[in-house]
């Protein structure tokens, strides 16, 4: 990546203000799952490059964030007596597992050298009110941070703010969502200087909430005329400004910062939308493909209102679009998968033109885990637990293929020569 590329991308993306190594947030400091500083390592299995391996307490898919020293990750730790689930009348389906347990729903923070937990707070208590997906589960949010903060979202259960020793500085309860066909909650919290915005699309009334990261008071709630959603927003500077742009069924629509009030919207993705946008130089890219396949990219430059219609919308595509991983933004390329298949497409991302592939990633299968890249190397993870290593570039070229032995379903986080990766039972954290 060229210097003039590295200083557009550091521009152009407003999100929290992290250290050049740290990775305090889902889909990394520049919310494009790239680190412009990291070294991560090649090779490791069971038995080789694995410089901690630490048992995790409960379930959960969210994310590792790392900030300094520390590891912080979410957790949904079942106990006490199981009993008959509770429902709440929300609509289930054949793809659901009930929940017969209370559940107590944690955050961590772990040593980064040694894997050792250092601090494990209790921010709620509560037999939840539907179970989720099976493949899913109650802690899927995942955290964020700016080293003066931890921000930890469990949906239903609560948005929590603590101090880097556990505290807990303040609690909102936000009601309980009602998700479609009961599928579980998963959207993460975003957090740019002092301000925590939160994506409340369910079944009932949907809200963008933004709260003082200090203090929990809410800054606005802003009303959507959008059903269940699991996108995650994404904070962009554009003309000096900040936007919150959030992908969603109806429209794909920016927010300003402060106000909360709407800039601009954009329809044409599918419903069921779970994969997050990304942005950078200039331009916003969104995909779903839950009964139809769709991905637009939106240029900011004058864009106000509904610019479905305008040429505001820079291409369009409906071959191979995401669903459960987002895109992947790196130096102009942007990598996505087929749905949550093992198939890469590689188009540059001003244009929509093909750049390579689309690649059939014959050794991983299915993918939850959103792509990560650094170092010019792309990292995709399977549920599995296998990770394949690419070599970014014109046509991207298979480094090797990881196994570790258990399911990973959450995202890579990556800070300076470290790899972090969350299995089903244990956090790794892989260093040559």
């Amino acid at each position: 990546m060229n210097l003039a590329t590295t200083l557009l991308l550091l521009g152009t993306i407003g999100l929290a203000q992290a250290g050049e190594s740290d990775w305090g947030q889902w889909r990394g400091p520049l919310g494009t799952g790239v680190s412009l500083s990291a070294d991560p390592p090649l090779v490791w299995s069971e038995t080789e490059n694995i410089l901690w391996k630490t048992p995790i307490p409960g379930v959960g898919h969210a994310s590792p964030i790392v900030w300094g020293n520390r590891v912080y990750l979410t957790t949904a730790i079942p106990f006490g007596k199981s009993r008959l689930p509770v429902f709440d009348n929300a609509p289930g389906s054949h793809d659901n597992l009930p929940v017969t347990k209370a559940h107590r729903f944690v955050v961590l923070a772990i040593d980064r050298a040694n894997g050792k937990i250092v601090w494990e707070t209790t921010v709620n208590e509560a037999f939840p009110h539907h179970g989720g997906h099976k493949s899913g589960t109650l802690a899927s949010n995942s955290p964020v941070t700016d080293g003066e903060i931890i921000i930890a979202f469990f949906g239903s259960h609560g948005l929590h703010g603590l101090d880097p020793n556990g505290k807990i500085l303040w609690q909102k309860d936000l009601g309980k969502m009602q998700t479609k066909h009961a599928h579980g909650e998963g959207a993460s919290p975003v957090l740019h200087e002092n301000t925590v915005v939160v994506n409340w699309d369910h079944e009932d009334d949907s809200f963008l909430h933004a709260f003082d990261k200090q203090t929990g008071t809410e800054k606005w709630k802003v009303a959507r005329d959008e059903k269940t959603s699991w996108a995650t927003p994404i904070i962009v500077e554009h003309e000096k400004a900040f936007q919150v742009i959030v992908s969603a069924t109806k429209r794909i629509r920016s927010y300003d910062l402060e106000t909360g009030a709407l800039i601009w919207e954009c329809g044409g993705l599918s419903n069921n939308v779970v994969a997050s946008p990304v942005s950078a130089n200039g331009i916003v890219i969104a995909g779903s493909s839950y009964e139809k396949k769709a991905m637009v990219a939106i240029k900011l430059q004058g864009a106000k209102g509904d610019v479905t219609d305008t040429n505001h919308v820079l291409w369009q595509t409906t071959q191979r679009t995401p669903y459960v991983p987002s895109p992947l933004l790196y130096d102009n390329t942007l990598y996505f998968l087929n749905h949550y298949q093992g198939i890469l497409s590689c188009l540059h991302a001003a244009t929509g033109e093909k750049r390579a592939g689309p690649f059939r990633l014959g050794a991983l299968s299915n993918l939850y885990a959103s792509p990560v890249a650094a170092a010019d190397r792309i990292y995709l993870t399977d549920r599995d637990g296998s990770t394949m290593v690419l070599k970014h570039g014109d046509s991207p070229e298979p480094i090797g293929v990881n196994q570790l032995d258990e399911p990973i379903s959450a995202s890579a986080a990556l800070s300076g020569k470290d790899l972090f990766l969350r299995g089903d039972n244990h956090l790794y954290a892989i260093r040559e």
